[in-house]
């Protein structure tokens, strides 16, 4: 990783995590899981049973994006967060009112925000703990809302966390955005005197974002509690920003036993990763990636930019998506489809019913 002393070429901050002006590597190749026959398509979601349980209405995995609850040029402010919160919720209550829901979210604004206060201050803070904090934050929020449009529901935030491997090539290549928009002075400032690593945001010319690393999930450690909620019928907000990176190591005990142990991990895991392997272990109807765009686009950010509106896993790995927005979100929607043969579901978060019904956003086939 470049330090806070190297430089870059014209325009360019040091610390850039993808130095060069060609195209993005592809995203989604590094969950794909192992390979497998491709099982026969199930019905669309609200028609079979599914989920812990196989009892009651159909389960989804809803991931909410973090951009989604502070939109990109949006100041960084609470009272702006709330209302956007309000909208998820108003989003995730029509979805409540036919499904049984698992709720997760990212947290990349709100953790680079925390992740700056934190590194400005006298004593640094792991981003394990401060992505708890965003858990325990965004989850509050987005439960206060769905507790106002759904009364007589039980519902539960739940701090989570997931397995992570500690040497997961990531931790050399920071690839996960996190916090506000940074212009070409302050990108420099915070790579020299907070040693970050930055690299352009592809939606705002010259500007900039902190980038960290966002190792692959392995496990949730909670996923036997959310199916016994879930399956009690608890609305579950769940693995918040990805869920908090652990690791096992092992230590020498007494006697020269040696013993396991749980560590926070210094990253912040993609949460659409996250939900998808939530999703495939609590054997989910279906995936449902809510963001701040309308779906999947071939040519984003050009004139000809053309929304996908159906496409097969094969036919989405064939593509190429920007490794720090889109790549991670569909790489999550192919891993659960090819994993599960059920679809998967990308689009904006207004468009939510639409979405699952076939009429909005991009829907993933096997």
């Amino acid at each position: 990783m470049p330090g806070p002393d190297d430089t870059g070429g014209p325009g360019e901050p040091p610390g850039v995590a993808t130095p060069g002006s060609g195209p993005p590597e592809p995203g989604g190749t590094a969950a794909r899981g192992p390979s497998s026959d491709s099982p026969s398509r199930d019905p669309a979601p609200g028609t079979g049973p599914s989920g812990p349980g196989r009892g009651g209405p159909e389960l989804l995995v809803v991931a909410v994006g973090g951009n989604a609850l502070l939109q990109r040029g949006q100041p960084v402010d609470m009272a702006v967060q709330r209302a956007n919160v309000a909208v998820a919720a108003g989003a995730l209550a029509q979805l409540a009112a036919r499904y049984r829901l698992v709720v997760t979210h990212g947290n990349g604004p709100q953790v680079g925000v925390l992740a700056e206060q934190a590194g400005l201050g006298p004593t640094p803070v792991p981003l394990d703990v401060l992505d708890a904090e965003t858990q325990g934050q965004i989850g509050y929020q987005l439960e206060l809302e769905l507790r106002n449009r759904l009364p007589g529901r039980e519902l539960a935030s739940l701090l989570t966390q997931v397995e992570v491997d500690p040497s997961d090539p990531a931790f050399t290549r920071p690839t996960k955005p996190i916090g506000p928009l940074l212009d070409d002075a302050t990108a420099r400032q915070r790579v020299r005197e907070l040693g970050w690593t930055v690299t352009p945001d592809p939606t705002r010319p010259g500007a900039w974002r902190r980038v960290v690393a966002s190792p692959q999930p392995h496990r949730t450690l909670e996923r036997a509690v959310i199916a016994l909620l879930v399956d009690a019928g608890v609305l579950v907000i769940s693995s918040g920003g990805g869920g908090i990176p652990v690791a096992r190591t092992i230590d020498g005990g007494t006697g020269g036993a040696a013993a396991s142990r749980w560590r926070g991990v210094e990253a912040v895991v993609d949460k659409d990763r996250a939900a998808a392997l939530l999703a495939l272990e609590l054997d989910a109807s279906a995936l449902v990636i809510l963001t701040d765009v309308a779906g999947v686009h071939d040519h984003w950010g050009r004139p000809d930019a053309e929304l996908i509106r159906s496409a097969t896993v094969t036919e989405l790995r064939a593509r190429r998506f920007d490794p720090g927005s889109m790549g991670p979100k569909v790489d999550a929607a192919c891993t659960f489809t090819q994993h599960s043969g059920r679809p998967a579901f990308i689009g904006a978060m207004a468009s939510a019913p639409a979405l699952l019904a076939g009429q909005a956003g991009t829907r993933v086939e096997p």
